[in-house]
């Protein structure tokens, strides 16, 4: 039974942005299975529509859009093309990088095996950059946020990884924990209805690792 329709974090008649739980993918799998697009019937009875404006991996929580009509759907898709739209993201990685802020460039290549596909950095991978930023430390882990210049699918789990931080509870790229992957779509603008912003508050198994890099949820 697909769960209760998550928080939305903007809503018009034609663009809807949701707070996406971690664990259910965007779209249905070859196996089947719940996915977000479970939900379209809630949020629309017209006959197209609606649609997905980007993607989130299925273990990344926070802001997803949707677009209830055509036109903005094209829309969005501009923006994130044009690179107009600004999505951020908080990560909570084991150890994390003595510098405040910086930039990982690294190309990125899917790769396939008989154990199941990942993204590797390859020489022969697309270009890929993340900008970062150190917002809070403890002894053991770093708050970082992450905007992503690049929308390559598993594009923040894999450079966290391969600078030798990798997020807490990645399964695929780093080490599985009971609390699952500590990353959060946090933010997202978009150049629609003269500006558009969403923020998602962090789930709640990622709060005790932010308040010990020093998050305030009162803040």
């Amino acid at each position: 039974m697909l769960p209760p329709l998550p928080s939305l974090l903007y809503q018009s008649n034609h663009v809807v942005i949701l707070d996406k739980p971690a664990g259910l993918p965007v779209h249905t799998g070859p196996g089947g299975g719940q996915s977000v697009e479970d939900w379209f019937p809630l949020l629309s009875r017209r006959k197209d529509g609606p649609w997905l404006a980007h993607r989130l991996d299925a273990d990344t929580s926070g802001c997803l859009a949707i677009a209830l009509r055509k036109q903005p759907l094209l829309a969005m898709q501009q923006a994130f093309a044009n690179k107009t739209a600004r999505k951020t993201y908080w990560a909570v990685v084991q150890g994390g990088p003595q510098a405040m802020s910086g930039r990982i460039d690294l190309p990125l290549l899917k790769t396939s095996t008989k154990a199941g596909w990942s993204m590797q950095v390859a020489e022969a991978g697309a270009p890929s950059a993340t900008k970062w930023r150190v917002l809070g430390r403890s002894e053991t882990t770093s708050w970082l946020e992450l905007e992503l210049e690049t929308g390559r699918t598993h594009q923040a789990r894999v450079h966290c990884a391969a600078m030798g931080w990798p997020i807490i509870g990645d399964a695929l790229y780093g080490t599985p924990t009971s609390t699952g992957l500590h990353l959060l779509a946090r933010s997202l603008t978009l150049p629609l209805d003269n500006g558009i912003t969403a923020t998602a508050p962090p789930r709640t198994d990622m709060q005790p690792a932010l308040r010990a890099c020093g998050w305030d949820e009162a803040l």
